[in-house]
């Protein structure tokens, strides 16, 4: 019996120590010193100055994951797995501790996934990647209509230009990858339109209808979306905390009705042994 206390009051202190402010703050640290670390060992010029100061301090700090990911599993047991954020964490230094020589060797380069648990370590990041995957149905239906528009563009555009330049609009996946590139707005206009109506003059009269259509209208769509999931996401933890401070105040409430009335029973019970 004295043993099952002492494991319970362990795991407790570990959890409150895993789960600590302090504790959260040195993590973030370590993953922030380890992505600058990561950065250096890309230059030879310091890999031939410290380089093995920072092979040592890699892997200083993929122990420290390590331990921390070993005892949370240790604290929280079968509630480890149910945190998606948990998972998250174990896939990125489990890739981490894959041996990256051989064939394996590169795997060296996503050792810099670590970097990535900053993602589960800040909220304010957590709450933006929480949002995103709220707005994803809603992007689907987007990307949907983006392939629709993509696909009968880049037909008609084979079909007009495909003749005269097959480099960009020779085939279907030509085109498309041109259009792609016209609605990034990455060199669109010197770089094909013009040249383009050097030979088709009333070219323009495709290709902005085509910007318009993508690029300030479908891709605003995007944004639109994941502006209304983050509000969403941001109303339902405002009504949470709502609800929990309720909650709070109403159990303060509740608590302080027993306590008048174990008074009362109190009074009662001492005007009952007064002598009459």
């Amino acid at each position: 019996m004295t043993d099952s206390v002492n494991t319970t009051t362990l795991t407790g202190k570990l959890q409150a120590a895993v789960e600590s402010t302090v504790f959260q703050r040195a993590i973030t640290t370590l993953i922030v010193i380890n992505a600058i670390t990561l950065g250096l060992e890309t230059s030879p010029t310091v890999m031939d100055a410290v380089g093995g100061l920072l092979t040592t301090l890699d892997r200083v700090v993929l122990a420290v994951f390590v331990l921390e990911l070993a005892i949370k599993i240790a604290v929280y047991r079968t509630r480890f797995p149910r945190d998606p954020w948990n998972i998250f964490d174990f896939i990125i230094v489990a890739i981490a501790l894959v041996p990256a020589t051989g064939s394996l060797s590169v795997l060296r380069a996503l050792r810099v996934l670590r970097v990535l648990r900053l993602v589960s370590t800040v909220p304010s990041m957590r709450r933006v990647i929480g949002a995103l995957l709220h707005a994803t149905p809603g992007m689907g239906s987007i990307i949907a209509l983006l392939a629709l528009v993509f696909y009968v563009f880049s037909v008609m555009a084979t079909n007009l230009f495909g003749g005269a330049f097959p480099e960009w609009f020779g085939s279907v996946g030509a085109s498309a990858f041109t259009l792609f590139q016209i609605m990034t707005l990455e060199s669109w206009s010197m770089g094909v339109v013009r040249p383009l109506m050097e030979v088709f003059p009333f070219a323009w009269l495709f290709f902005v209808p085509f910007i318009l259509l993508t690029t300030f209208t479908v891709l605003n769509l995007f944004i639109g979306i994941v502006v209304d999931a983050m509000q969403s996401q941001h109303a339902e933890e405002n009504e949470a905390e709502r609800a929990a401070e309720q909650a709070q105040i109403a159990q303060g409430f509740s608590d302080r009705a027993e306590i008048l009335a174990e008074i009362r029973a109190l009074r009662e019970e001492v005007a009952a042994l007064r002598p009459r």
